[in-house]
């Protein structure tokens, strides 16, 4: 049923097996860097989940920026979200933190994405009426844009075919995973076509599917997507989004019906992804770290003597406390210039070699 709109030519194969290798080998350089213990990961997952959640909430007509997106997360404990916009971005924040935590244990079932559907919306005002149920009313996936235009895409499933359809779409993303006759990346590709096609819910489809688009990632071992993100690349190439959409669901329910553009779509915006966590990686790994004159006093006096201990620094710096010197080492070791070996008196430092 799903596979058949996957009879692509042999020039349509090639060229999608050339990009999910490209992916693939990515995947696994990443992972090996990701196992040692690096704090830049850190600040690329914060800067792509501010990233993610305006874009996921822009591309469905909210307005707010990155800026006031962050500072909004900074008080997310208040009780009270005034406008729809922010009601929005707490959702998709809560939903995001909640996969990005726990991808590897959440299951595909249609529960579990009722309940995530309900997190999306729960601070959302005018949606606790249908919170994680499925829709009962025909609905469309329309573009909004920043003028405050909207555009029909393109009709979606009847509200009395929604459970079959789900239903039978998920039995298939889930057996394809098991039995691994599709590669993940055309699975994953084939399930947010077809679940935005159905629109399952009346709101919130649209940032659901590419929060899931996120778990299943994760969860196939593309965990790199966590420290770039997605839905900027997406809101990025909106038009070219909804186009490839476009391109199979204009033929829905027919033998003509192919995603051969959507998946192509989806596979370049992971590649892209690719291109810019790299220039972002590169960005924060190189950054030099500013040390002031007596930090960089310290920093020379390891490299040329290491290994060191406190008392040998503290011999060679006059003027200059224990405590201070202490503070001083916690700093260099924060921003990975040296490396710190030991406990108590026993403790030596080493100048680390990989940042220069």
């Amino acid at each position: 049923m799903f596979s058949n709109k996957m009879n692509f030519s042999f020039a349509e194969t090639q060229n999608l097996i050339n990009r999910i290798s490209t992916i693939d080998l990515f995947k696994g350089n990443w992972q090996a860097l990701e196992k040692r213990e690096n704090k830049y990961l850190k600040e690329l997952k914060r800067i792509a989940t501010i990233e993610s959640i305006g874009s996921s909430t822009r591309i469905e007509g909210a307005k707010l920026t990155d800026v006031e997106i962050e500072k909004l997360l900074k008080n997310v404990k208040i009780n009270k979200f005034v406008s729809r916009d922010e009601q929005e971005v707490v959702g998709y924040y809560k939903t995001l933190d909640l996969i990005l935590e726990n991808y590897d244990s959440i299951t595909l079932t249609e529960n579990y994405i009722q309940q995530l559907h309900g997190i999306l919306l729960k601070e959302s005002k005018k949606d606790q009426r249908h919170l994680g149920e499925y829709k009962k009313i025909s609905n469309k996936v329309i573009a909004k844009y920043p003028n405050g235009t909207e555009k029909i895409i393109f009709n979606t499933t009847e509200p009395h075919l929604v459970n079959k359809e789900m239903s039978e779409l998920i039995v298939w993303t889930n057996s394809q995973f098991d039995n691994k006759s599709l590669h993940p990346l055309l699975i994953i590709a084939t399930f947010v076509y077809e679940f935005l096609s159905i629109h399952p819910f009346q709101d919130g489809n649209g940032r659901l599917s590419r929060l899931l688009t996120t778990l299943f990632l994760m969860k196939s071992g593309y965990e790199f997507v966590q420290y770039i993100s997605l839905e900027h690349s997406i809101e990025e190439k909106k038009k070219e989004y909804y186009q490839a959409l476009m391109n199979g669901q204009k033929n829905r329910y027919t033998e003509h019906e192919k995603i051969y553009e959507w998946t192509l779509f989806f596979l370049t915006s992971i590649e892209n992804l690719i291109t810019k966590l790299e220039t972002k990686y590169q960005k924060y790994s190189k950054k030099k770290s500013y040390l002031n004159a007596r930090q960089s006093s310290i920093l020379q006096i390891i490299k040329e003597n290491q290994p060191v201990k406190v008392s040998d620094i503290f011999s060679q710096m006059e003027n200059c406390s224990i405590n201070t010197i202490k503070k001083d080492l916690q700093y260099l070791g924060a921003e990975n210039l040296i490396e710190k070996i030991g406990k108590g008196r026993g403790t030596i430092y080493l100048f680390n070699e990989e940042r220069t």
